[in-house]
């Protein structure tokens, strides 16, 4: 991570992600900004390769720079570190693109090693957030057929074949759980898991764990 977009309107809190982003990355390189306005510029004129996202900002919401990302440089990864944990705030920021979601209550040692992690491919979830994604999806996936689409997931996603093995990765994905764990369930390392997350999303053209929550819900695979 060379090239880093700091988004936050609280100097103080700006300093303090600055100094944490330098000794997670250090020597990378990190633009700050305070307005939505201003890092839509930044996003415009250079390239970055993580972006720290705040939401709640003078002049909107920050969702609007995760999507600017995902749309000019898909290669690009938005974390939201925010004070919001509430579905209204979560899952607009993951369907725009966002990799991941911190809240900044959590202890600095775990905000960092929640960014380390993401070298290894593992999307940065602070816990209460991953257990609240499950309980969105459980509840998705437990309502009744009535209130369901009529459309089949082949219907849904005609092209789309995983293997077993791809579902069951997906699954687990789709369940909150790490890549570690995931490898510990399956028999299988970290880093093949991470092969098979790259290889789940692409098939499925999905950049976020939330979105591959949704087409797991489709595939019908929290029924299994």
């Amino acid at each position: 991570m060379k090239q880093i977009l700091l988004l936050e309107d609280l100097p103080e809190i700006r300093a303090w992600l600055r100094t944490l982003v330098l000794q997670v990355f250090p020597g990378s390189s990190v633009t700050e900004a305070a307005r939505i306005h201003d890092a839509l510029q930044q996003v415009a004129a250079q390239r970055f390769d993580l972006a720290l996202v705040d939401l709640g900002l003078p002049d909107g919401s920050g969702v609007k720079v995760v999507q600017a990302l995902r749309d000019s440089q898909p290669e690009a990864q938005s974390v939201v570190v925010t004070i919001h944990d509430d579905d209204d705030h979560l899952f607009p920021a993951l369907q725009a693109g966002a990799y991941g979601y911190l809240l900044k209550e959590q202890p600095r040692e775990q905000l960092m090693e929640h960014l380390q992690r993401i070298s290894q491919g593992e999307p940065p979830l602070s816990p209460s957030i991953a257990r609240r994604m499950i309980s969105y999806f459980s509840a998705q996936a437990n309502r009744p057929a009535a209130q369901a689409s009529s459309a089949s997931p082949d219907a849904l996603m005609p092209n789309v074949q995983l293997t077993e093995r791809e579902r069951e990765v997906l699954l687990r994905v789709a369940k909150g759980f790490t890549l570690p764990e995931i490898g510990v369930q399956l028999g299988l390392s970290r880093h093949t898991i991470a092969d098979y997350v790259k290889q789940i999303y692409r098939k499925l053209n999905v950049s976020s764990r939330a979105e591959a929550a949704l087409e797991a819900q489709r595939l019908g695979l929290f029924r299994r």
